[in-house]
């Protein structure tokens, strides 16, 4: 008689035991599906508001590259006598002038695309450098002509880094 109270009893709780299992687990999956959709909604409210300013920032870095890519920059930056060693100063103030006002901007892009534009801004300076140290480099449009030949003999420093922002713009879409 005792082992028919067992079985009864065992009867009644399973059932119960597995009702309650699977409501836990109901419960959990609807929390996790729940927690995910709201993190989701989160970040795409979030995206709102950062996209623009990540566009902004990529924006900004490309005129920085393009301000200070050669052709642009000895145009746009007058040599104030006949001193090429103070004029290729003047540059490289120019350069890190303009760098140290895009500086924020390294929030917004990737590691990488920082990266590229750094090694492109030191990669300009290398060059007015090297080209104002140059024996055959008398005068400012001896040191232009050298400045222009550095970068005509290979794909320019700034370009490579402007290709490489185009190419992480295009992943943000």
């Amino acid at each position: 008689m005792e082992t028919n109270k067992i079985f009864e009893v065992l009867a009644f709780t399973l059932p119960a035991i597995v009702t309650g299992l699977v409501a836990m687990y109901f419960f959990k999956t609807q929390s996790s599906n729940d927690d995910k959709r709201r993190n989701f909604q989160i970040r795409k409210e979030g995206q709102k508001i950062a996209l623009p300013l990540r566009l902004q920032a990529y924006e900004r870095l490309t005129l920085f590259l393009e301000r200070i890519s050669p052709s642009k920059l000895l145009l746009r930056v007058k040599p104030t006598g006949k001193d090429s060693q103070a004029y290729a100063q003047k540059l490289i103030g120019v350069i890190e002038q303009e760098f140290e006002h895009n500086l924020a901007q390294q929030i917004y892009v990737s590691e990488t695309a920082w990266k590229a534009v750094k090694t492109s801004k030191s990669v300009m300076v290398k060059i007015i450098r090297s080209a104002s140290e140059k024996d055959e480099v008398k005068d400012i449009a001896s040191f232009q002509e050298e400045v222009m030949k550095s970068v005509m003999t290979q794909e320019g420093p700034t370009q490579a880094a402007l290709g490489f922002l185009r190419l992480e713009v295009q992943k943000l879409f």
